[in-house]
């Protein structure tokens, strides 16, 4: 079912966003509004515009939002990756999407701030902060092998607590 909503609100949102679709509601708008006169411009004639324009406008509200939300998750992914693939990227912009407004302002400011030190002629400074950890750093930074059981120091011995007579 998913994925029959899923191709129809695709092809609903490539449809409606056409030229052609455009001529076309132009054309039964002009084709209502010549009407009118033969309809006595009377509350009929309003109605259906009315109705046929509140259902469209509602239905198409959904189907182009679930496009939306298809698109701009697609597109954060595909960031991601690249943020990932790129070795000198810092890992804190991974998944950026999820922080707070305050958050997401604070970061923007930060890179803002480079982009017009760069347009200036100065070298490209990092974001300030600690960089995030890459999982091959992570990786690289345990150790080899794990210690067997066997092999491991025995924690010494704690002295039994007398007992006072």
């Amino acid at each position: 079912m998913e994925k029959l909503f899923v191709k129809f609100a695709t092809l609903t949102a490539k449809i409606a966003g056409k030229p052609w679709t455009f001529i076309a509601c132009v054309g039964i708008v002009l084709v209502w509004a010549i009407s009118g006169p033969i309809f006595k411009f009377n509350e009929t004639w309003q109605l259906v515009i009315n109705t046929g324009t509140t259902i469209i406008t509602f239905l198409m509200v959904f189907l182009i939002q679930n496009t939306q939300n298809r698109d701009g998750a697609a597109m954060q992914a595909k960031l991601d990756e690249l943020v990932f693939a790129l070795k000198k990227a810092d890992s804190r912009f991974i998944g950026i999407e999820h922080l707070t407004d305050k958050e997401l302002d604070a970061i923007l400011q930060e890179v803002e701030a480079r982009g017009i030190a760069v347009h200036q002629g100065k070298a490209a400074a990092p974001i300030p902060g600690t960089p995030g950890k890459r999982a091959d750093a992570v990786e690289a930074s345990q150790p080899r092998k794990a210690t067997p059981a066997k092999e491991r120091a025995k924690p010494a011995a704690r002295p039994r607590a007398r007992k006072a007579s």
